[in-house]
């Protein structure tokens, strides 16, 4: 692909991502995307072919983003603790928010779709989130920032909470208050002192 097809490609995964966000995902149709690019039809399907196509895309648009902003926000000399706590207020952040977030189209999609569990970026965004979070851990029970027996369970349950609060978010929301609550409730439980 030429780099004039590649920015059209990402100018239309940009676009589709804003449709998403706003309509979720099941209300999201082909012609939607191609109104909101203002391409024609056949320009739309040179690219995707389907709006299940499309959503997947902007699903791994999405997770690169995050990674790479929750990387670069990490200083060169951050310990365990300090990551861990930098992560949980970039998730309080994303939980409060109440537009421009993809979470009920995810729900909508997967919900919709029954992908092979080799196929699911959602299990596999989640599986990959408990390695790095147990990874985390370890490095702060190895330098005694944390208490920890099961690093790996912790981490599981961690990223269960992350998932139970993003449900509450989108249901029957959630307040800055709840979320504080929980998160200390992870801090607490890794043997660090309140803030």
């Amino acid at each position: 692909m030429g780099e004039k097809s590649l920015q059209k490609r990402k100018y239309i995964l940009e676009t589709a991502r804003r449709v998403f966000m706003e309509k979720g995902y099941k209300r999201v149709t082909m012609k939607d995307i191609v109104e909101a690019c203002e391409i024609s039809r056949g320009g739309l399907y040179l690219y995707f072919n389907s709006t299940a196509e499309i959503f997947l895309e902007v699903l791994k648009l999405e997770s690169e983003e995050a990674d790479d902003v929750f990387s670069d926000s990490i200083t060169e000399d951050a310990t365990a603790a300090d990551i861990l706590v930098l992560f949980l207020k970039e998730q309080k952040k994303e939980l409060l928010r109440k537009k421009d977030t993809l979470t009920q189209a995810t729900y909508e999609f997967y919900f919709e779709n029954d992908l092979p569990k080799k196929d699911n970026i959602l299990k596999k965004q989640f599986d990959s989130a408990v390695k790095i979070m147990q990874k985390l851990i370890e490095a702060g029970v190895g330098n005694r920032e944390f208490y920890c027996a099961d690093c790996e369970g912790t981490a599981r349950n961690i990223m269960f909470v992350l998932e139970g609060l993003k449900i509450n978010a989108q249901t029957i929301g959630i307040t800055a208050e709840a979320v504080d609550r929980e998160f200390q409730y992870i801090l607490t439980a890794l043997g660090m002192e309140e803030d």
